[in-house]
Parts: C-alpha cells; structure tokens; sequence
C-alpha cells in the first residue's frame, strides 16, 4: 500500500488516508520545531497560572473520539514524567462533560482545560469549552489543534488565559480517520508536560520515533503478511499509557473498514477478566509491547497466555527487543531501543496500526478515504444538538 503510486492509490480510494500515515515521521519533526519557537511562550504561560494558585493546578485534557484517547495515553505517563507538585492530570471525554458536566467541572477548583482538537469545529469540543467558561472559576485554556480557522482557535483569540498551540498545517487530515493530527497533538503536549526529560533527551526520542515509525513504512510487507492471513476479529492490548492506544487503534480498524471487522482492546492485566471470551480461529491479537522492565513481563505474559491457548491464528508483539522478549510473532523495531519512555513509543505503536488499519480498510473493499459508504458518520461529527444549561 505504502509504496504504490497516486494512481493507484486514487483507484483504491485510498491516496489521502496513506499519505497521511506515510508523513507522520516529517511532522513529528516540525511539530518538535514548532515546539522549541514557543517553548519560551509556554513556559510563561504556565508560570503565569501555577504562580497565581497556591494548590496544584487540575489539567483536564478533553477532546471526543481519537481526541479523547490523546488524553488516555497521556494521563498514565504524565502521572509519573509530569510536574505533580504543580499539576493533577485528568482526561475526560468532551461528549461526558456535555452530557453531565456538573459530574466533571468543579467550579471551586483552578484548571487548566487542554482542548485536543483537529478541526476545532466538532459540537462537543465548542460546548465543552462553553461550558468550562461558564461552570469552573478559575480557569485558563491551553487549545491543541490543526485547524487556526477552526471554532476553537477563534474563540482564543484576545484571550490572556487561553494559548492555542497550532499543529503543523499537514497535520490537519484531509482523510476521514486522524492519523498525523493525532500524533502530533499528543506529541506536543508530551513536549508542554514531560519534565522528567530534559530538551536533549526529547529532541533524541523525536529522531527515535521518526526511524520507528520509517521502519513501518519500508517494512510495510511484514504488516501486509498479517492483513493477508483469515480473520474476523482485531484486539489491542497494552498496559499504562499504552492501554490508552489500543483504543485508539481498534478505532482506526472500525473506521476505516465501516464496521466489516470487529475489535476490542483492553489492557494486557485486564484482557483475562471476560474479554479474552473474544478470541477465536479468526482472531488477531496484538500487545504494544511496554519498555518499563517490571510491566514488560505482564505483557509479554499475556501474548504467551493466549499463544499457548493455541486459539488465535495470530498472536502479535509490538515494540523493542530487550532483556525479556516475546518469542512468538512481532514486529520488533530496529530502530528503537528499550531506553525510549512508552510515552514516546506510542507513536511508532499507532503508526503500525494505522497501516493495517489502512491495508484491512481495502482489503474489504473499502474505501479508507471516505469509508461510511451510508454517510451516518462524518469526518466531522453532525447531528449533535447542545442543550442550553440553566
């Protein structure tokens, strides 16, 4: 698929979708670029906040669908490489903050609402923010998007309490499914809260991932070998911030197959109680792999599980050789190395399953570039109506 021309792939209805995947490794670059341009303006943004407070600051990442899981996979490792004597770090989905937000928003409690957004036009996100405005006291914005004409950005500007930090322009998907909108958002905030990691360090991970996530591309046959094989049903497990993934890459295979491919994720710990019931002969099991020595052996503990059950056709690890391998298929970067923080392997990670995402999109017939033949679901979500709140 990777390698096809634009003939081709237009035939396939698949041009836009695949090179989008293809040119993720570029902007993770330029969203590091970006990055160093308004580090300075950051800085003095959340100086500004956690100096006017005398009690960590609540961060509340928001965003509906792939935008909600930037937030999963951020939270766990934040937890750990964030600042936790300034901040407390949450993610919510936007679609629960307007359904129930006194659940969520606590009006007596200063936070910093990070708004994860492609288009910055999807209902839910303006509500949510709308909502925030209106609910939380002491609030200040920090709004993550690809789109500087979109709704969220507007709504930013003049306003001393809400930076917009601007996604590199090809990162604003043209596609239906997010691929490099959601990697590089989720990488920019990674840049914004992961003080564990000096600028070096970072600037290292960034080359790192981009090898990685290169190595999907020129090894695209090995991806293609297991698209190929018979199969029904995709799982994604992963523990940590890697758990958050798989959520977002069981989405991509039911996006861009509209539903011709069932899925599930759950975390390697967690698959045992009731959802391993989803595996059968036409089932293809996949664990993002973490670098952590002590969670790596429950998840390479879970692919020997299921391996040894003898059920599923394929059982398949994805990550970096390290002390403690899974033996059995992968997909084993050789550009990485188990040094590289899970928060950073999650990009390499996505990029893997946007590809067979992609690859199982068409091998269907579909089209990934525009999959809901039926129209019922959009690039941006319709149909939403925003109840006023009295």
């Amino acid at each position: 698929m990777l390698s096809k021309n634009d003939a081709e792939l237009k035939e396939l209805g698949a041009i836009i979708t695949t090179r989008e995947i293809q040119q993720q490794p570029e902007l993770w670059h330029e969203a590091w670029a970006n990055y160093q341009n308004a580090k300075q303006k950051v800085s003095d943004f959340l100086a500004t906040i956690t100096k006017s407070v005398s009690e960590p600051v609540r961060v509340v990442f928001v965003g509906a669908g792939s935008s909600a899981y930037v937030g999963d996979t951020l939270v766990p490792y934040l937890q750990l490489n964030g600042d936790r004597s300034q901040f407390r770090f949450e993610a919510i989905d936007t679609t629960k903050v307007v359904s129930t937000p006194y659940d969520y928003l606590e009006s007596e409690t200063p936070t910093l609402l990070v708004s994860f957004a492609r288009s910055g036009n999807s209902p839910e996100s303006v509500a949510t923010v709308d909502l925030a405005e209106k609910l939380v006291k002491n609030l200040w914005q920090l709004t993550i998007t690809c789109a500087p004409e979109g709704k969220l950005a507007q709504h930013a500007e003049n306003d001393a309490n809400n930076l917009v930090l601007l996604q590199p322009a090809r990162s604003n998907d043209k596609g239906f499914a997010m691929t490099g909108s959601f990697s590089c958002m989720m990488l920019t905030s990674l840049f914004v809260f992961d003080v564990k990691h000096t600028d070096s360090q970072k600037a290292s991970y960034v080359d790192q991932i981009a090898k990685m996530g290169s190595e999907v591309i020129d090894r695209e046959a090995e991806v293609q070998a297991v698209v190929d094989t018979d199969f029904e049903r995709i799982i994604y497990l992963g523990s940590g911030g890697l758990t958050g993934l798989t959520r977002e890459a069981q989405l991509k295979v039911l996006e861009l197959t509209a539903g011709q491919k069932a899925t599930m994720f759950d975390s390697s710990m967690g698959f045992r109680h009731g959802p391993k019931s989803f595996v059968n002969e036409k089932a293809l099991v996949f664990d993002f792999i973490s670098n952590d020595p002590y969670t790596r052996q429950y998840d390479v503990d879970i692919l020997n599980e299921v391996q040894g059950d003898k059920i599923a056709p394929v059982v398949f690890g994805i990550g970096v050789s390290s002390k403690l391998n899974y033996e059995g298929q992968g997909f084993t970067f050789e550009n990485g190395n188990d040094q590289v923080p899970d928060g950073y392997m999650a990009f390499p990670d996505i990029m893997f399953a946007q590809t067979l995402a992609l690859m199982t999109s068409v091998k269907v017939g579909n089209t990934p570039d525009t999959p809901s033949a039926t129209g019922t679901v959009n690039r941006v979500v319709k149909g939403v109506t925003i109840h006023s709140l009295d």
